[in-house]
């Protein structure tokens, strides 16, 4: 057992992109075999536990909705790092605060990053002792995205996302990076009916996406640097296999990605199984950039986005070194 560290512990949870995202087909028990490389971003949620008061756990969340806190990753995250320690340490109750910046049901894993992070943080307030193979069966049992997160930084995702190998961030710069989310909801469960089913929602070419991802995975391995990243940006905008079944579900991502394509004269991919779109920069400020552009062609309607709402447009930068981790409470 470890001490306990000053409360609140507070973590910063990132949100993810997928570079490339392979799907290599179904596996016996009922998931998909993916080959993803994965890298986390600096837009952040910023999750604040502490001891709770009372008996229960509890969770305050401000910004972005998040959906009923029953469902919420943080407090389940709560309920197996519990059952993690087992009895190997104290474990009262834990009151948090999480502060949602990344847009919700986007595809950038906000949920799975607010429970990678609840998972540590409760380790942390109770000094728990935890192995590297406990934290990764806890977080495998939370999620399949939620294991990328322990690797803090750039990885290989295979299996469902319990196989995760760290891999090098790119040199250099940090790549800028513009998300476009619409308001509109795409249900992952939906679209992997839909890349199943074929038609239009079939990968046009997965051995073409799996080549993309394996080469990438390599480079990363062994160093590649930011502007070589960058180069390669349209060859990654087109591997994600499930990009095609996103559009299936949700018919209207298609006009609006390649309106987007036009306005910024760049490739433009998508995250996981959506709805977020993203192009790559030199650096944040190039994407600021780039952002600002866009919300001015959604303002006079320019460009005309899917959902009710104007989407969330975010300008941040590809992680290549963990995020700081701070505890104590503020001054």
């Amino acid at each position: 057992m470890r001490p306990r560290p000053a409360l609140p512990v507070v973590r910063l949870a990132p949100a993810k992109l997928n570079l490339t995202l392979a799907v290599l087909g179904t596996r016996p028990d009922g998931y998909h075999e993916l080959h993803s490389v994965m890298v986390p971003l600096a837009l952040s949620d910023v999750l604040s536990v502490d001891l709770a008061a009372g008996g229960d756990d509890t969770l305050h969340v401000t910004g972005a909705d998040a959906g009923p806190l029953a469902s919420n990753l943080v407090l389940r995250a709560f309920a197996i790092a519990r059952q993690t320690v087992a009895g190997n340490a104290p474990t009262p109750a834990l009151a948090a605060r999480l502060e949602k910046r990344i847009p919700v049901a986007a595809g950038l894993a906000g949920g799975s990053s607010d429970g990678a992070a609840a998972l540590d943080a409760a380790f942390a307030a109770w000094g728990a002792d935890t192995s590297p193979a406990e934290r990764l069966a806890a977080a495998a049992a939370l999620g399949s995205d939620v294991p990328f997160f322990l690797a803090d930084g750039p990885a290989l995702i295979e299996g469902r996302g319990e196989r995760v190998t760290p891999l090098r961030g790119a040199a250099g710069p940090e790549p800028g990076v513009l998300l476009v989310t619409p308001r509109v909801v795409v249900s992952t469960p939906a679209v992997f009916v839909a890349l199943d089913a074929g038609g239009e929602g079939a990968a046009p070419d997965p051995r073409s996406t799996r080549a993309s991802s394996e080469h990438l995975a390599a480079e990363l391995r062994t160093g590649l640097r930011s502007a070589d990243l960058l180069a390669r940006a349209g060859v990654l905008a087109v591997a994600n296999d499930l990009a095609g079944a996103a559009a299936v579900v949700v018919p209207e991502l298609r006009a609006f990605r390649r309106g987007l394509l036009r306005l910024l004269g760049r490739p433009v991919g998508i995250s996981g199984s959506g709805p977020t779109l993203w192009a790559l920069y030199p650096s944040q400020v190039e994407a600021a950039a780039a952002a600002t552009r866009v919300e001015a062609a959604l303002a006079d309607r320019t460009l005309v986005a899917p959902g009710a709402g104007a989407p969330a447009v975010v300008a941040t930068f590809i992680l290549a070194r963990p995020a700081p981790v701070t505890t104590g409470r503020p001054e």
